[in-house]
Formats: structure tokens, sequence, C-alpha cells
């Protein structure tokens, strides 16, 4: 099976890489490196079935020329990280939008399947009790940048939807909500990595808000033989896929457990939004997956718990001498908001 994976370089797509390489896969990493690194590809590149190409979606042609002969592809490429998305909006509707189509466009041409990683951004300010794939998207004002990258992913959608309707592209959606694990970082305001290097640096873990706000969070072991058994099925083409934790907690709960669980003499700071970022900025209070339509397809059940997931962290950012602030947000970064999607 030859495969190409679009931000392969980043924390899920070299997850991914390894995950298919094992599998006996060809894979090829297609990533121009803006947020992603050649380290996190250290074993993959031992691979002789390996190989990588540096350039970005926006470049229609050698995007079109990686992804000829393919049989999949996984388009992970995409702006990361609530804090890049806030401060370089511009270059989150371009990659987002017209990279996206370019990968379609040059799937189709390919005959090649395809796997859309989106994010639980869409769903915007709804704090159901479970998000359902159709529940409603409650978006914010069109001229703030968070809103307007939910809008961005869900035009992704849109487009992957029509071109499986129109053209027949076989596509499968993919919703992520706040996947981590090892290789993450905190530089664009991933709250885990963040708050788990400031616990082993017994610094204060500075926690946006009132820290109430509660998120579930998705371990990167368990989501990657999902996106592969979702692309793999035929009954996914042309439909979106939450997959999510299980575990709901606070981020304050989270920064507690995770000065326990480092034996961390931190302390748990709280820091007003609108000192970090500009006035009027929004969070949304909760954010729950429902992954019934996965289970019910694929027999998605996540398996890690936050308190494995902390001791996964902790012991890979120790292991990559992670904790000089070398791959850590600026403090504070995102610790109340949905990083990780």
């Amino acid at each position: 099976m030859r495969t190409v994976i679009t931000g392969g370089a980043g924390f899920i797509g070299s997850h991914l890489s390894d995950y298919l390489l094992a599998a006996g896969d060809e894979v090829t990493v297609f990533d121009d490196l803006s947020t992603g690194t050649l380290e996190n590809l250290t074993e993959a590149f031992k691979n002789p079935n390996f190989n990588f190409v540096e350039g970005t979606v926006l470049d229609k042609q050698a995007l079109t020329d990686v992804i000829a002969g393919a049989d999949r592809v996984f388009h992970l490429a995409a702006a990361v990280g609530v804090q890049l998305i806030v401060e370089q909006p511009l270059v989150s509707l371009r990659t987002n939008i017209h990279g996206t189509e370019n990968v379609l466009d040059a799937v189709k041409a390919a005959g090649a399947k395809l796997l859309l990683a989106s994010t639980s951004e869409v769903y915007g300010k709804n704090s159901a009790d479970a998000l359902s794939e159709d529940s409603d998207r409650i978006l914010g004002d069109a001229l703030k940048s968070r809103w307007t990258y939910a809008a961005a992913k869900g035009i992704d959608e849109a487009f992957a939807h029509a071109y499986w309707n129109e053209y027949g592209v076989p596509v499968s959606i993919v919703r992520l909500f706040n996947t981590v694990g090892p290789r993450q970082t905190g530089r664009y305001g991933m709250v885990v990595p963040n708050l788990i290097g400031q616990a082993l640096n017994n610094q204060p873990l500075t926690v946006f808000g009132d820290g109430e706000q509660t998120r579930c969070f998705s371990y990167v072991a368990d989501v990657v033989p999902a996106l592969v058994a979702l692309v793999e099925n035929s009954r996914s083409y042309g439909q979106a896929y939450n997959l999510g934790g299980a575990q709901e907690i606070s981020i304050r709960a989270l920064g507690e457990q995770i000065i326990e669980r480092t034996g961390s003499r931190s302390s748990i700071e709280l820091v007003p939004y609108e000192q970090a970022y500009a006035p009027g900025y929004e969070d949304m209070r909760r954010r729950v997956p429902d992954n019934t339509k996965a289970n019910q397809l694929i027999g998605f059940i996540p398996q890690t718990n936050v308190e494995k997931i902390i001791d996964f962290v902790a012991e890979d950012l120790r292991s990559r001498g992670a904790l000089d602030g070398r791959l850590m947000g600026r403090p504070g970064a995102m610790a109340g908001a949905a990083a990780g999607a």
C-alpha cells in the first residue's frame, strides 16, 4: 500500500507514519516543516519504505506529483494550535482552504482514497452534553480569528463532501478532539505539554480564565488506528466522524492531576484571557464528543485515561530534554483553550 501523509512531520502525522510503516506501507510524508519537525520522523527515516518530501500544500504541482500513484492519502497539513490561529489568521485561512482544495484535486487525479482531518473546533460554542456529528455549529463573530478558523475547517469538510458527492472521490472526515501524546509541543498553545512542562520545571501552572472549562483529551495511540480503519471502510466515505476521549475534565483539575503525578512543587495561577490575547477573545466552556458513530462503524473506544496521558507526556518531555523552553509555548499559552485538535 502506497500512502502519502500531508503534514506528516507533525505530532499526529509522525505517529501515523510509524504505525503505517510497521504495517508494511510505503509512506511518503509531504510537509513544509512550518510546525512539524524532522526530529519527529527519526524512527521513520530508518525504514527503507519511508520517503520525505519538503513542500507546501499551497504548491499544487508539487502536491500533485507526490500524490500521483498513491493508494491513500491522509491530509493532516493545517494551521495547528489556537495560538497560531489567533496570531496568524491569514496563513491559517490559506492553508486550510486552498491547501485542502489542492489535496482533493490531487487525490481525484490519482484515484486515491482520502482521510481528511478536521477538528472539534467546527462545533464552535456549542456546549451540549455530548456533541454528535449532526450537532449544530454555533460560531461567534466572523471577524474573530478563532471563529474564522472554525468556519474554514467547516469549508474544508464541505469541499470534501462535495468531491465525494459530485466526483465520487472516496473521502472520510474525522473531527479530532484534543488529541495529545508524545512529540506534541507547547509551542502553539497546546495545553497538556505546556502545563506538564511547567510542572516539571516547578513553575506556576498558568491556566487561562477560571479553569472550570472542560475538555476530553484523546491519546494519539488510540486515535491513529481509528484513522486508518475509517479510510479503509467504504461506509465512512462522504461522512464525518468524531474521535475524542471519554473522560471529561476541567483545565484546573487537569493542572492539579499534573502536579500530583509529576511530584511538582508548582502552584496553579489563573490568568485572565485578556492578558494574553486581544480583548474579546472567546473560549467555550465545554466540549465533549459523542463517539457513538465511530464506535458503531469501526469499534472505536478510547482506552487511555488522563492519568496515563500525563505520565506518557511527562516521560516524553524528560527524555527529549524538552524542559528548557525550546519546545514550550510562552507561559500559560492557551491553557484554557481547545488545543491539540
